[in-house]
């Protein structure tokens, strides 16, 4: 599983001109879900998500967490996460988990940050979405529950 996050003042996602998710202060999460991934994958990434220290405190350091900050987050699922371009110039998305099961870890994932005590708003599953936001610091983090960046 890949995510790009981006810390927020403020993000929003529309589908067919009307808003299906929109937060303040927070976390703009870009999810790609693998072939491989699984619910322990799931977990670890919203976890990780949740309590990574990448908000100012009161001395300007990134040192509070989203929970910390009870900031919110919008997630939208991203295959293109899963895009490999080594081969030549259009990308392959064969590694990207087929439609149904990367749907079910979806929602799986924003179940688990929900339950973390996260705010969570969405985006709409295999939609064509428009995504604004304020990006805050700028702050992208990109993770990927193997760990291989």
């Amino acid at each position: 599983m890949r995510a790009v996050i981006q810390r927020v003042t403020r993000a929003s996602i529309a589908v067919e001109g009307r808003v299906s998710g929109e937060i303040g202060a927070g976390l703009m999460i870009l999810l790609g879900v693998g072939r491989a991934d699984n619910p322990e994958a799931t977990a670890y990434l919203a976890e990780k998500i949740a309590n990574l220290r990448i908000f100012s405190d009161a001395d300007g350091k990134m040192n509070l967490s989203l929970l910390d900050t009870r900031g919110a987050a919008l997630v939208a699922s991203q295959f293109t996460l899963y895009g490999e371009t080594r081969g030549g110039r259009r990308p392959s998305y064969t590694q990207a988990a087929p439609p149904e099961e990367a749907n079910r870890l979806y929602e799986e994932f924003v179940r688990c940050l929900r339950a973390l005590g996260v705010t969570v708003e969405t985006g709409v599953f295999q939609a064509h979405m428009r995504v604004e936001l304020v990006n805050d610091g700028p702050v992208t983090i990109l993770l990927d529950s193997e760990k291989i960046f």
